[in-house]
């Protein structure tokens, strides 16, 4: 099966890199545009499956629009392609509902593993990062219980323990209590690293809407 893929992208010699690279996959580039002014248009028409957004410095001048873009292009993945990108900014940008940051720096390998991962519809996370947020020990998810799901998704929402104990009807510190075994059971330690896992692992199965987590960076 191809893949359609629009390119945004100011650097022609990146453009025919990827071009180089994806005639050998199943990865068919169908539009490229310097800049995201003009590819905004061309992604609605073309309604390609991922939209490869490259960034000559770190993301955080599109992070804001990326929310606007994800809601502008709605069939269409997003992944941004950059110099660098600190752990908060890939944070920010996954909430936003991009669905990978990945370093132009990285192997072709591991592009093309981000691609298909990303085309498949789950949300893909750099070796590095994961390690970081503990996405990359055993995934002990499917030893979580209704409640403790229940407050991984108002976590999400960027609720805090006491918001969160007057919606489940419990008190604040039955709440820490169940983040203390969901931080256990998730190897994550923090607030960031599990709604982090809870992007990967949830929103593929549509548990967690992209537009629920984008507060929970403002609450950590």
């Amino acid at each position: 099966m191809a893949y359609t893929l629009f390119v945004c992208e100011a650097q022609p010699i990146a453009v025919e890199g990827l071009h180089r690279v994806l005639d050998r996959e199943e990865f068919v580039i169908i539009g490229h545009a310097p800049a995201l002014s003009e590819a905004l248009p061309a992604i609605a028409s073309l309604r390609p499956d991922i939209v490869l957004i490259g960034q000559s410095n770190p993301p955080r001048p599109l992070l804001p629009q990326i929310p606007q873009l994800v809601a502008e292009s709605a069939e269409s993945r997003i992944i941004l392609w950059v110099v660098e990108s600190a752990e908060q900014e890939t944070f920010r940008a996954l909430h936003g509902g991009a669905r990978a940051v990945i370093a132009k720096t990285v192997p072709v390998p591991l592009l093309l593993e981000c691609l298909r991962i990303v085309a498949s519809g789950q949300v893909w996370v750099e070796a590095a990062q994961g390690a970081a947020a503990g996405l990359n020990k055993p995934n002990a998810m499917f030893r979580i219980t209704p409640r403790e799901r229940e407050i991984i998704q108002l976590i999400c929402q960027g609720l805090k323990n006491r918001e969160i104990s007057d919606i489940l009807g419990i008190t604040p510190g039955t709440v820490k209590v169940h983040l203390m075994h969901i931080f256990e059971k998730t190897g994550t330690k923090d607030r960031f690293q599990l709604a982090l896992k809870a992007r990967q692992e949830f929103v593929a199965g549509g548990e967690v809407p992209p537009s629920d987590l984008q507060e929970i960076a403002n609450s950590i």
